[in-house]
């Protein structure tokens, strides 16, 4: 039985299952951007199989395309190793992820200790706060201040989120401001710096018209009126004494 290949342009063109996967595998890869060292050998071997046999390729040109091979292969494995050596620096370092999730899409930011690295199928990966964390989601390496004050701003957003709105404000919510002020005045201005302006805006609005709820404002100033008159009263008194 004959064997009949269809011809492209003077070569055989392979229908075969192979093929067929071959050339899914590289249209995949085109479609990432990337061609790695296996699928440069596989098209390496490919041209080699479906050379014309009336116009051999150069021997030549073949001991370049091995030679450019062996580059790229020792190019990526020299980038491997140079993960390696940044993971493994990053043992005891406090660093901050930008963390997507697969589930929901969204991306947060996760900062903490590396206690140690794992390498698994290849990949390296990170354990913060008992999570292992892929290394490409690593963002940045900080020192201990700059994570507080990141961590402060967060937990910052987080409360005055739950806060309620200016009108639905109470008198029962007093505590929830007070508290607030107290942390905003033990802060550094390193750490305020990194307070969300309009976080800002909406507790100092609060905290407004939490004082117009109490009166703390007018009866502090009242009190101080009250104390200064009992004090021009006394002495007064004193003095109308001293003459008599």
């Amino acid at each position: 039985m004959a064997l009949v290949l269809p011809i492209k342009d003077g070569k055989i063109v392979d229908t075969s299952a192979s093929a067929t996967t071959e050339s899914t595998v590289k249209t995949k890869r085109e479609a990432n951007n990337g061609l790695d060292k296996d699928a440069f050998l596989q098209l390496l071997v490919a041209q080699m199989k479906y050379q014309d046999p009336l116009q051999p390729t150069d021997n030549t040109e073949y001991i370049s395309q091995l030679a450019t091979f062996s580059q790229l292969e020792a190019t990526q494995n020299l980038e491997e190793s140079l993960v390696h050596m940044q993971a493994g620096t990053l043992v005891g370092k406090q660093v901050v992820l930008s963390v997507t999730s697969s589930a929901t899409g969204m991306t947060n930011t996760v900062s903490g200790t590396v206690d140690y690295v794992r390498y698994e199928n290849g990949k390296t990966y990170l354990s913060v706060n008992d999570k292992l964390y892929s290394i490409d989601d690593l963002q940045m390496v900080a020192d201990q201040d700059y994570i507080d004050a990141i961590t402060i701003a967060q937990a910052f957003h987080n409360t005055v989120a739950a806060l309620p709105s200016l009108r639905m404000l109470t008198i029962k919510d007093a505590d929830k401001i007070k508290d607030i002020r107290d942390v905003l005045d033990s802060l550094t201005s390193y750490q305020v710096q990194f307070l969300d302006e309009e976080d800002l805006k909406k507790f100092l609005a609060l905290e407004t018209q939490m004082n117009i709820l109490t009166g703390n404002t007018s009866s502090g100033n009242d009190s101080a009126s009250g104390d200064d008159a009992e004090g021009d009263k006394e002495s007064t008194d004193n003095s109308t004494d001293k003459d008599s």
